[in-house]
């Protein structure tokens, strides 16, 4: 496999995409239904209103939600020499949706690594200083994927209180420890009576932020005036990434 990327000229172009680019943050979680996306969309609402530069990926390929939480709609791509991302609040955004519409993509193996290998080399982040990148959840090609072509990312968690849901997340942990990937901390979302702080920090991993249940959160899914109102959002927007 590394023999045939380095023969994949595809490799260098990504890099020169994202060379200007200050952070790259992956938001990833151990399993799906999580908050993952959540957090990656209310981070770059929150980051945005720090004035940066800012894009946002949903490189979730089965299951791409960030434009439902955003309410993104009629939005499409510009060609260019390459692919210019649209804005929406100031922020460059790209998703799966814009090529999948309604459609299940049956991807497997090298096919989602073809894809991801595609998007990260034809897409133009110009003045891009900040990125987010909403991750598949699991230990899957895509993961491997962005270890390979952004080695220097780094990654906030997103875990319940689940010790079934956090299990997988230590898995990942290992994982990026083993690649020397920075990890900038645990998010635990949808707290709801105990929760795993302690268990989170033996990992040696920094809890960022706990995030209670918050009922009605989702019946602001879609308005971003509604987003900014929660308490969810209030929790991301102290945090201290930049």
């Amino acid at each position: 496999m590394d023999r045939e990327n380095r023969r994949d000229p595809r490799r260098e172009i990504i890099k020169e995409r994202l060379g200007g680019i200050k952070k790259i943050i992956a938001v990833a979680s151990g399993k799906g239904g999580v908050g993952k996306s959540c957090v990656a969309s209310l981070l770059s609402l929150a980051l945005k209103e720090k004035n940066v530069k800012l894009g946002l990926l949903d490189l979730d390929i089965w299951s791409p939600s960030t434009h439902l939480i955003l309410g993104i709609k009629n939005l499409s791509f510009k060609e260019d020499k390459g692919i210019i991302p649209p804005t929406i609040e100031g922020i460059r955004y790209l998703s799966i949706t814009f090529y999948e519409s309604l459609r299940a993509l049956p991807l497997r193996g090298k096919e989602t690594s073809e894809v991801i290998t595609e998007l990260l080399s034809i897409t133009r982040w110009e003045d891009t200083k900040y990125l987010i990148i909403d991750m598949p959840p699991g230990i899957s090609d895509p993961l491997l994927d962005i270890l390979r072509y952004i080695p220097d990312s780094r990654f906030i968690i997103v875990t319940t209180p689940s010790l079934l849901a956090f299990e997988t997340v230590k898995k990942l942990i290992t994982l990026l420890r083993e690649q020397k990937i920075k990890i900038e901390g645990i998010i635990e979302n949808m707290v709801y009576g105990n929760s795993i702080k302690e268990e989170i920090e033996k990992s040696g991993v920094r809890v960022l932020t706990s995030v209670s249940y918050e009922k009605d959160f989702e019946k602001s899914l879609g308005s971003l005036k509604s987003l900014r109102n929660t308490r969810f959002y209030k929790k991301i927007k102290n945090l201290r990434l930049l």
